[in-house]
């Protein structure tokens, strides 16, 4: 029994899609980032970077329970763990790996960045919303590029795409950015009718969406965010 930690952000959906994909029980432990359940202690024990997704498989190597934090380490857990989405090949294993760590280290924090400053900044910055709305682009241009001579990022669907996907969508809000990227339109279309994303996608996915309060903006952005613990 694999315990997820969870809210429904992007990178909170690449889990629950991976274990839809794969078939492996798991149960949703809610963690309320606008609440400020990230930051209780039972939580800090699991992942002591006070964000989510984090898991707790009760059935780790050894038979032992493990506990995992940071997305892309939960999703190269998984995969090892399962023996799926994810090749033994080494060649084929680190163009996985190398797409996985393009989300991790460029598709996930510039995009949020880009959200951050266009939707919850409580200002508008000019230069910081053009930078990284920008950026944005560039890296849908590179995946663009990337997708036009195979079907997936890494050739064969993986948790590359696992991890991408839930970011990406994004772009499905301005229409003229998704027509003039033909290829990653279709692999959108692809991933988004499995059913297995379905399902991954739509955990939690009726959590209320509401403008910040200050005491959540706080939370999430400011001196509760930054407080010594």
């Amino acid at each position: 029994m694999i315990d997820l930690y969870y809210w429904p952000t992007p990178n909170g959906k690449k889990i629950s899609v991976f274990l839809e994909e794969t078939g492996l029980e798991y149960r949703v432990v809610p963690v309320n980032i606008r609440t400020g359940e990230q930051f209780s202690p039972a939580f800090l024990k699991i992942s002591p970077n006070n964000r989510m997704p984090a898991i707790v498989d009760r059935d780790g190597p050894g038979g032992e329970p493990i506990s995992l934090f940071e997305s892309g380490a939960i999703l190269f857990y998984l995969a090892e763990k399962t023996g799926k989405l994810m090749p033994r090949e080494v060649r084929a294993r680190y163009q996985v790996v190398q797409w996985l760590m393009f989300q991790m280290a460029n598709v996930g924090p510039m995009l949020g960045q880009a959200g951050h400053f266009r939707n919850a900044a409580p200002e508008k910055i000019p230069y910081a919303i053009e930078r990284y709305t920008n950026e944005s682009y560039r890296l849908f241009n590179v995946i663009e590029r990337r997708l036009s001579d195979r079907d997936f990022l890494a050739g064969d669907y993986s948790i590359a795409d696992i991890a991408t996907y839930p970011w990406v969508t994004v772009i499905e809000r301005e229409p003229e950015q998704l027509a003039n990227r033909p290829h990653l339109k279709r692999w959108l279309g692809d991933i988004s009718g499995r059913p297995a994303v379905k399902r991954g996608m739509a955990v939690m996915a009726d959590q209320p969406v509401k403008p910040l309060s200050d005491e959540e903006r706080s939370i999430l952005y400011g001196t509760k965010q930054f407080e010594r613990r």
